[in-house]
């Protein structure tokens, strides 16, 4: 009997499955459909209250997505065609509506289990099969667990001295109260200027008596070009819709747009700054992964594209010593390096008298108090505290739930001193186990949606594999995933993504293995060296 059926009470009867399933973003609900469609038992447990993911957790105010609608959604013409955005990002209340558009026509909510939280899984090698104990006490047996987590899905609060001690309303972004909080009249302090940071900001800026906003890195914000959509806008934009979803199943980025085909570093002075200005005015990502194909690789590239945007964000400043902070004259990282956020009017925000800017390289936090937040330079009184602080990213989620694998050791203790993770969705020792969106795969440098298609059809395909041939088991083999291992680290570190302390290096997690935990040679690459392996007989794993 395993350690977790051991524990398991009574009256709690196991219940045997195909697939486990843990998460209902559009990883979990694309496989539910998928896998459901090949006639196998399958359930995913989801521990919110609705579908969404990532979506049903961050409702802060102002959170959005940052990729156009029609790319974030799934690219079947039975979902999109009856499904219109209002906005080109739609916000997390329309991504909602969206998720629930979904399982109503897919009929999915029958096979998902809501308010069931995974909280241990131990592989029973006398069955091949997985016991998976839940929050509501339950134990489920399955044949194959999968994971579709997300890369954001365990939020990360620092420890700073006194944090428990804050009189006034505290919630970091991704566990923000779901009947909504209101900041309107009231002192804000926002800590992080990430992408929910940005967004907070901007939000609170409008209506809040006082927003301080707590920065310690810059963030090289791109311009959103958020609009409006009507009707007859939506019904020319979806003309377009199968050559994009086309497009994005063969581009870098998983988008409908690649990078150029030329380097910065060839092209003459007035050609780049020509080129810059129309990719600017695209906004969104474009000038992230849109623009020449060496400013990731060649440093003086990349400072023309650091110097164009700095050029264009002191326009919009007009204080000159905050302009400073906000836009270095010297770049604190290499532009690009750390995701950057889509801004509507976040420089524009310092504009304002009731806005106030913190720079904690100057004035770190001593401590939070009853009444706000402490600095080296003097206290600022709030209301309400936002703690904008980020994620342990891409594994978090995988390594909060307790796995333990055949080897006695749980998924935390084999990755606490650097990930192992054969084609970004399967490691050894961990039979019958799989991840999407997970370490060493494209996570943060591809759209979520094309990522759960492609890497949800490519595991489909090999538990199809399995299944017909009646074996009873998969797993990667320890030189596979080495061998990745090594790929990945070579692929970053002939880029300048390593110059930069981020969660795409697990740098915001004091303790964490800094190492690259996402695959940098775009996703057509990626999926074109999983197809290979799967030619090859699923070369990598040991299937018998």
């Amino acid at each position: 009997m395993s350690t977790i059926e051991a524990k398991r009470t009574d009256n709690a009867e196991a219940k045997e499955l195909d697939v486990v399933i843990v998460g209902a973003g559009f990883a979990g609900l694309y496989l539910l459909d998928r896998l459901r469609g090949m006639g196998m038992s399958v359930q995913v447990f989801e521990a919110g209250d609705g579908p969404g993911g990532v979506w049903y957790w961050n409702c802060y105010p102002g959170a959005r997505v940052d990729s156009p609608g029609p790319m974030y959604q799934f690219s079947r013409d039975d979902l999109w065609r009856d499904w219109k955005f209002s906005e080109l990002y739609p916000s997390w209340q329309e991504i909602r509506e969206y998720f629930h558009y979904v399982d109503r026509k897919l009929d999915l909510s029958r096979d998902i289990r809501f308010n069931r939280r995974v909280n241990e899984a131990e592989f029973d090698p006398a069955r091949n099969r997985w016991a998976v104990r839940s929050s509501d006490g339950s134990v489920t047996r399955a044949r194959y667990f999968v994971l579709c987590t997300g890369l954001g899905s365990k939020p990360y609060i620092p420890k700073l001295p006194g944090l428990s001690e804050f009189a006034g309303e505290r919630h970091h972004t991704a566990l923000w109260p779901q009947q909504g909080l209101d900041l309107a009249g009231k002192r804000v302090g926002v800590l992080g200027t990430g992408a929910s940071g940005v967004q907070v900001a901007q939000e609170a800026a409008a209506v809040a008596a006082h927003l301080t906003v707590f920065q310690r890195t810059p963030n090289l914000s791109l311009p959103m070009r958020q609009k409006k959509l009507d009707d007859d806008t939506i019904r020319r934009m979806k003309e377009g819709y199968p050559l994009a979803y086309q497009k994005r199943r063969t581009s870098f980025g998983g988008f409908d747009y690649q990078f150029l085909e030329k380097a910065a570093s060839e092209v003459s002075d007035g050609e780049r700054q020509t080129t810059f200005e129309r990719i600017w005015e695209i906004g969104g990502l474009a000038p992230w992964v849109g623009s020449f194909n060496d400013l990731f690789a060649n440093e003086k590239s990349n400072r023309a594209a650091y110097d164009f945007w700095r050029d264009k964000t002191l326009a919009r400043i007009k204080d000159p010593a905050l302009a400073e902070i906000l836009a270095p004259t010297e770049p604190i990282h290499p532009y690009g390096t750390k995701r950057p956020s889509l801004e509507q009017n976040f420089f524009d925000i310092f504009n304002q008298s009731n806005v106030s800017l913190v720079d904690l390289r100057k004035t770190p936090i001593e401590r939070i108090t009853r009444s706000g937040i402490k600095t080296a330079a003097g206290a600022h009184d709030l209301d309400v505290l936002v703690l904008a602080t980020g994620f342990d990213a891409v594994t978090g989620g995988l390594t909060s739930i307790d796995i333990r694998g055949t080897q006695g050791e749980t998924l935390k203790e084999k990755w606490a001193k650097g990930v192992r993770a054969h084609l970004g969705m399967a490691a050894a020792g961990f039979p019958n186990l799989l991840f999407v969106y997970g370490p060493h795969s494209p996570n943060a440098f591809a759209n979520g949606p094309t990522c759960a298609e492609l890497q949800g059809d490519w595991i489909a395909q090999l538990l199809d594999h399995v299944r017909q041939r009646d074996w009873t088991r998969f797993e990667a083999t320890a030189p596979a995933e080495e061998e990745w291992r090594l790929q990945v680290h070579a692929l970053a570190d002939a880029t300048l993504f390593p110059r930069a302390d981020s969660w795409y290096l697990g740098a915001n997690i004091p303790g964490k293995a800094r190492e690259m935990l996402s695959f940098a040679g775009g996703l057509s690459t990626y999926m074109a060296k999983c197809n290979e392996s799967a030619e090859r007989g699923y070369e990598g794993f040991k299937i018998g």
